[in-house]
């Protein structure tokens, strides 16, 4: 019994924390361009196809 007094509140606040982080990557606009990340990958392995200089 003494163990719960202890573990709900932890548990509690660190439900908390988590909400406060998630808040705080939307207002940050974390979720806001969600396809970019993936097709970065191919612009910048094009771009670099392109200034390699390998006389092709």
């Amino acid at each position: 019994m003494n163990g719960l007094v202890l573990l709900i509140p932890v548990a509690l606040f660190l439900g908390l924390a988590g909400l406060a982080a998630f808040f705080w990557s939307l207002k940050s606009g974390q979720f806001e361009d969600l396809d970019g990340a993936a097709n970065r990958i191919f612009l910048e392995d094009y771009e670099e196809g392109d200034s390699g200089g390998n006389g092709k």
